[in-house]
């Protein structure tokens, strides 16, 4: 079985990280109880793997990746493709790798330890690009998001997709529910990130890539899907 000791981590070699403590400290005790809790309110995730829909021989890369959850249920839901996780909380990773064990998906899923914000994934798995790269209720949590936003575009092959789904706005909730939820989120760190549908409209618009962009749950959460052009020729 893999352990935490096995990472291989490459550029982060210098952690912990500020990041890494911090995110061990509040996952040290959640992670055992985190698929179980978070599935009442992480809505949306099963929509977003039911979308990538990779072809056979794809590689997808999870940002993210936290206890494995979505990596084991993509896996499982696409045999076809091999699929890769990072994230900054190696507590996390222990969780992941035990749920990678125990579905005895090793051969098509590896995760890593990596900073959302500047990971190199030719240094922690030997690929510069991917077909597909979803980050999944991970923005809102990490500060500099952009640069979330910037790395993962650009570890993206020509025509590849990046796939997101994370807290909205709330704006067609009760405004009594809307205000308790954000009050909630704050305990975890969680911001919403407001002006995301903006920032992915100027990337898109960058890049000349196709944006699908959508509010669903009553504006609970917010999705969307930016497609790189092809490669002409």
């Amino acid at each position: 079985m893999t352990t935490v000791s096995d990472f291989d981590d490459g550029a982060d070699a210098a952690w912990p990280t500020e990041a890494t403590s911090r995110m061990n400290r509040m996952y040290r005790w959640q992670r055992f109880i985190y698929d179980a809790t978070r599935r009442y309110y992480l809505l949306g995730r099963d929509q977003l793997i039911d979308g990538i829909r990779p072809s056979a021989g794809a590689m997808v890369l999870e940002i993210g990746c936290g206890t494995g959850r979505n990596l084991v249920h993509a896996a499982r839901q696409y045999p076809g493709a091999t699929f890769y996780g990072i994230d900054v909380s190696t507590e996390m990773l222990t969780t992941a790798i035990s749920a990678i064990d125990r579905h005895e998906l090793n051969g098509t899923v590896r995760v890593a330890h990596g900073d959302a914000t500047a990971f190199d994934p030719a240094v922690l798995f030997g690929i510069s690009a991917f077909d597909h790269v979803m980050i999944s209720y991970s923005l809102s949590m990490i500060p500099d998001w952009h640069a979330v936003l910037d790395n993962a575009v650009s570890r993206l092959k020509p025509g590849g997709r990046l796939h997101i789904v994370d807290f909205g706005n709330q704006e067609r909730l009760p405004a009594a529910a809307r205000k308790f939820l954000l009050r909630w989120l704050a305990l975890f760190d969680v911001t919403p990130r407001r002006d995301m549908q903006d920032v992915l409209m100027t990337m898109a618009a960058e890049s000349g890539a196709n944006l699908a962009f959508d509010r669903p749950f009553r504006g609970y959460a917010q999705s969307a899907v930016l497609t790189l052009p092809k490669r002409p020729g």
